[in-house]
C-alpha cells in the first residue's frame, strides 16, 4: 500500500508541467502540452483527474464521457510511485467519477505488450473483447480492447 495520503481533484492547467514529465517517461509516443490543453479547455465530453502527493502530482488519468459510455483516454503513473497501487487509485477514481456523470460501462484501448495494465484493468472487472490491428502507429503494436460492461462493482475490485 502507499504510505502517504493520496489527493484527486481534476486536472487544470496549473498541473501541465508535471503531467508533462510523466507523459513523456510513460510512453513511447507521448501527448503534446497542447493536446492536453485542447481537452482540458475545449472538449466538453473530456474528464481528467491527477492523483497528488502532498502537492507534487504523482499520476494523471482522462476519459472522454458520450452518453452513457467512459473511454478511457490516457492513465500514467510517475515512474518513482508506479506498483504502489496508484494507477489501481487512478483508474477507481475514474470509473467512481464516470458512474456519477452517468456512466453505465468504460472501455480502453491497451498495448498488447503491456501486461502490467492489462493485469491491472482485468483485477478491476474489464473483459477483453476485441483488438485494433496497428493501432499504435509508432510501433504499429495491436491494441487489446477492453470493456467494464456494466460500470459496477469498480469500488471492490470486482
Amino acid at each position: 500500500m502507499f504510505p502517504m495520503e493520496l489527493t484527486f481533484t481534476e486536472m487544470s492547467c496549473e498541473h501541465l508541467d508535471e503531467v508533462m514529465a510523466i507523459e513523456q517517461a510513460s510512453f513511447p509516443t507521448p501527448w503534446s502540452r497542447h493536446a492536453f490543453t485542447h481537452e482540458l479547455l475545449q472538449n466538453e465530453f473530456a474528464v481528467y483527474i491527477v492523483v497528488l502527493a502532498g502537492q507534487k502530482v504523482i499520476g494523471y488519468a482522462g476519459m472522454w464521457l458520450i452518453l452513457d459510455e467512459a473511454h478511457v483516454t490516457n492513465v500514467a503513473v510517475h515512474p518513482d510511485y508506479r506498483r504502489r497501487q496508484v494507477g489501481r487509485r487512478l483508474m477507481q477514481e475514474l470509473m467512481r467519477r464516470a458512474v456519477m456523470l452517468g456512466a453505465s460501462r468504460m472501455t480502453l484501448e491497451v498495448r498488447t505488450s503491456n501486461q502490467v495494465a492489462r493485469r491491472l484493468y482485468a483485477s478491476l472487472g474489464f473483459v477483453e473483447r476485441g483488438r485494433r490491428r496497428g493501432y499504435y502507429t509508432d510501433t504499429n503494436e495491436d491494441a487489446v480492447i477492453m470493456w467494464k460492461d456494466p460500470l459496477d462493482g469498480f469500488w471492490s475490485g470486482r
